[in-house]
């Protein structure tokens, strides 16, 4: 086998810089019952991106919240529940001006998350409007990004990998249960529930989640690199979409860069198309035969070969014992920092992947790149 260099770089997400909030805005929140839906959208909104930063003003209906201004959406504020002082929440503040017009998928995330209701997923526990903003009350979680954790460890082997893995396999095998597709698994949208060192992980941003009885899933949405061949392909796809992102994610957790790397968007995509990764040395030769052949049967083009999540969670490297506890923490935070940097990715801050999945449909489909936004904006 070849030795290939491995990507020096470029993380698929925009950075948000932590900065200190005007306090003055504060505003009650009006309690929206169950059986309405707010009609506005955040699409996807950075905020699902962002750590709570706040704890500032209080409500009339037992929740303490501050708002601040920034740019399309107003951010994440912490609140405390009046009814247990003491337990935190996370609010997410949507503005409805500057999101007019993406009602839909607003709509669609909040009924995604009020069908969800599982240990390692993020939960939507309440949500409130006034006549500006959309406020959900989410569960707060504080143990930080998923890489981040890596890096920081002083030990890090197989069999943690395979406990990550088994943790995100158990939550994605109920929502797909539930008739949820997630469409944007990524390392991002992975979070610690806490700091401690036993803490589990948790499922955040449904932003591009599907419900499969709410019509065919054709659109090209997710992020460049965990991806699935069928969604590049414009065919009709499912929850295999999944399997396949938690594939490129076991397998940068055994190296610390992804199976799939190119400048060049083009080339990424055909990469992916193919299906074509290689275990390189010296990165992977420390790594046990039964890790190598779980991340074959995910990473698969062919979708009726591809493992589902209980096939997934029945592998001997996830339920037996064959991941090794051999630390391979020095080579994989290396890499991770490498490959991972916070300060950039391939992707600009101001592109979408959902922008460079169309750009990409454009030039090698021939489909026309309006109607393929216009797709992408209904999230459909």
């Amino acid at each position: 086998m070849g030795q290939r260099k491995t990507p020096a770089a470029q993380r698929d997400k925009t950075e948000t810089k932590r900065t200190k909030h005007k306090t003055e805005n504060i505003e009650p929140l009006r309690l929206v019952t169950s059986q309405q839906t707010p009609v506005t959208s955040p699409g996807r909104s950075a905020t699902s991106r962002l750590t709570a930063l706040a704890l500032l003003g209080k409500s009339t209906h037992g929740v303490r919240c501050s708002v601040f201004s920034g740019g399309f959406y107003l951010g994440v504020v912490l609140a405390e529940s009046k009814d247990t002082p003491g337990v935190m929440h996370a609010i997410k503040c949507i503005d409805k001006k500057a999101l007019k017009g993406k009602e839909d998928s607003l709509e669609n995330e909040i009924k995604v998350l009020r069908r969800l209701k599982h240990p390692n997923i993020v939960q939507l526990l309440e949500t409130y409007e006034d006549k500006n903003k959309v406020y959900l009350v989410m569960e707060l979680v504080t143990g930080g990004e998923l890489f981040d954790r890596i890096v920081e460890k002083g030990s890090y082997t197989e069999k943690d990998a395979s406990d990550l893995i088994r943790q995100i396999l158990e939550a994605v095998d109920y929502m797909h249960s539930q008739g949820v597709v997630h469409r944007d698994l990524k390392p991002e949208n992975l979070l610690y529930y806490c700091p401690e060192e036993e803490s589990k992980i948790m499922i955040s941003d449904f932003g591009l989640s599907k419900m499969e009885d709410s019509g065919i899933m054709a659109t090209a949405c997710g992020t460049p690199g965990y991806v699935a061949p069928e969604v590049l392909a414009q065919k009709p796809y499912g929850k295999a979409v999944d399997v396949w992102s938690i594939g490129v994610i076991a397998y940068i957790l055994l190296c610390g860069y992804p199976p799939f790397y190119d400048e060049s968007d083009a080339n990424l995509f055909a990469q992916i198309l193919k299906g074509e990764f290689e275990f390189d040395s010296p990165y992977w030769d420390e790594i046990s035969d039964s890790a190598k052949d779980f991340i074959r049967h995910l990473i698969c083009v062919d979708v009726d070969r591809r493992y589902t999540c209980r096939q997934a969670l029945a592998h001997p490297w996830i339920s037996g014992n064959t991941a090794s506890d051999k630390n391979i923490h020095g080579s994989v935070s290396e890499q991770l920092k490498k490959n991972f940097a916070k300060t950039k990715w391939r992707v600009a801050a101001t592109a979408s992947p959902s922008l460079v999945l169309g750009h990409f449909l454009l030039l090698h489909f021939g489909l026309p790149f309006l109607m393929v936004l216009r797709s992408v904006s209904r999230n459909v």
